[in-house]
Order: C-alpha cells, then structure tokens, then sequence
C-alpha cells in the first residue's frame, strides 16, 4: 500500500487509545444470526473520503451486493490510524498490505479475513551494469535507495535479502529512502543499488528505454504476501466466515471492482483464503532490524 507513515512512536496511540464507542449504539442486527447491517470500511493509507469513492466506489458497491450488508467509507490518514479505529470499534473492515496487517493484528487482534493475490508482486535488487556487483553481498559497504519504511516490496523485501546474504542492514551498508527517486539515483550513479518492487523497476524501464542488461537484478524474490481485509475482532466469528465463503464464491465480482485501482495492480489476481503464518517473513525481518516488539 502506498505513503505509509512509519511513526514507530504513534503506535503508542494504539495502546493508549481508550475511547471506544457503545456497541449498543451500533444498528440493530440484520438477521437472527447477529448479523450487522452496516459495515464501517476504509483502504489503509487513503486519506479523504473523495480518494475513496473515486478509487474504491465500485469495490464498496461490489461487496455490498455480495454480502447483502451496507458498507459505509471512514477514511483514515494512516494505518496506524486504521488500527487505533479497529481497537476503539470506530472500523469493521479493512483492506491493506502485508506489512500493515502485521503490525494491526499486533495490536489490535485484527482478525484475516481474505487474501488478494497480485501478479508480479516481488521485490527485487538492480544494480548499475558497470558497477561489477553481481551478488548482495557485494553491498557491503555500498549504498542502496528503497522506497520507504515500512513498506513491503520496498522496504522489507529488499531488507530480507539483505539478511539473507549475511548483511546486517543497520551497520554493513546504507539505506536511503528516496521514494520515486530511487531509480533516478541509480541510473545517475548516486547509488549503488535500489531495492524495490518489480512493478516498478519494469515501469522505470520502460518509461526511460532502458534494457534489463543496463539495470541487471542480482536477486529477485518469490510471491510476497497478498493484501489481504481484515475485520475487527469484535465482529461475530461466524460472519467473518460468511464473508470469506461470499467472497471466494463471488471473486470475479469483487476483482472486476478492482481493475481501476492504482494502474491496475490486482489484475489477473484472486481472491484467496487467509493464513496469518503467510506473513511470518515480514514479522522474522521487524525482528531481524531490531523492531520485533512491535509485531508480537
């Protein structure tokens, strides 16, 4: 997911968090099984109401139909807001990213409901071709750009490579975040390798006329974690059941929903079950830099 806000010290907010509002305020059940007839849902890192509906409109109108529930935006400025709004039951459903849902089910007992696979969605490192690096471990004492703290493909894809290759990524090399910038430092020669997702090393490509052989990858990764919405713990077992079963039967619904989003990243994907052991890479790399508390 995209702009995360990495604010280590706002997860305090989380645990700190106390106002919590009346279930008995909430509408009245939709059915004998205490099924509720509005669902408070928001899209991690998606800040204003109008982002929503103009990029997540057709997936609310979707999952409305699907599960004969109304879905009602509360947009939210950052997943760490998204998970102090799932503590204080000001949130039911959420869609996010790997990462985010790690640290949410920390804290918050967020429940997984299902996955969306993407296409393509690896991390990679590319190096400049003259720069003779041909392994990751030959970064030791380089400098390598990511995208941002936090984020899964650009950020702890990358970091797990590292890792991996013998490298302590707090003291063998440099980490810069330099976003959108990254590639363009490489290319210019201000770094000496960039770590992020292959979506966007084939995009720069692409948009520069560049050949893979200018830009080798010296490591690609397999399939990272899906996205995956994850509903509040307060919410009845057996309706997070039923909105998985509707989901997987209906996915060709939902999915169609979501071929506007974000240049298209979950064509060709599927809407899967959800495994919370899926996502022990990211929590074995929060703890591999030193961050482990707050994934556990």
């Amino acid at each position: 997911m995209r702009r995360r806000h990495f604010l280590w010290y706002s997860l305090i907010l989380i645990t700190s968090c106390t106002a919590a509002s009346n279930p008995n305020d909430r509408d009245s059940p939709s059915n004998a099984r205490n099924f509720p007839e509005k669902l408070r849902f928001t899209v991690t890192d998606i800040p204003s109401l109008e982002e929503l509906q103009r990029n997540y409109g057709g997936l609310r109108m979707a999952l409305e139909e699907v599960l004969e529930t109304k879905l009602e935006f509360v947009p939210v400025e950052t997943y760490i807001a998204a998970a102090a709004a799932l503590q204080s039951d000001q949130l039911d459903l959420v869609l996010t990213g790997p990462s985010e849902y790690v640290i949410m089910r920390a804290r918050t007992n967020a429940v997984p409901v299902i996955g969306i696979t993407r296409p393509n969605y690896h991390a990679a490192i590319c190096v400049s071709a003259n720069s003779k690096i041909e392994s990751v471990a030959q970064l030791k004492g380089k400098k390598i750009a990511m995208w941002q703290l936090g984020s899964t493909s650009g950020y702890l894809g990358p970091t797990k490579f590292l890792i991996d290759a013998g490298l302590d990524p707090k003291s063998d090399l440099k980490i810069l975040m330099l976003g959108s910038q990254g590639l363009p430092a490489l290319k210019k020669g201000e770094v000496d390798a960039w770590g992020g997702s292959t979506v966007k090393y084939e995009k720069f490509l692409q948009d520069e006329g560049l050949s893979e052989s200018e830009l080798p990858l010296i490591v690609k990764g397999p399939l990272l974690p899906h996205d995956l919405f994850v509903a509040s713990s307060k919410l009845a077992p057996e309706f997070v059941k039923e909105m998985s079963d509707r989901a997987i039967k209906n996915q060709d619904k939902l999915i169609q929903s979501l071929l506007s989003v974000e240049e298209g990243k979950y064509k060709g994907s599927q809407i899967v079950p959800a495994n919370d052991a899926d996502y022990n890479m990211i929590r074995e790399v929060y703890k591999a830099i030193g961050q482990g508390s707050f994934v556990q």
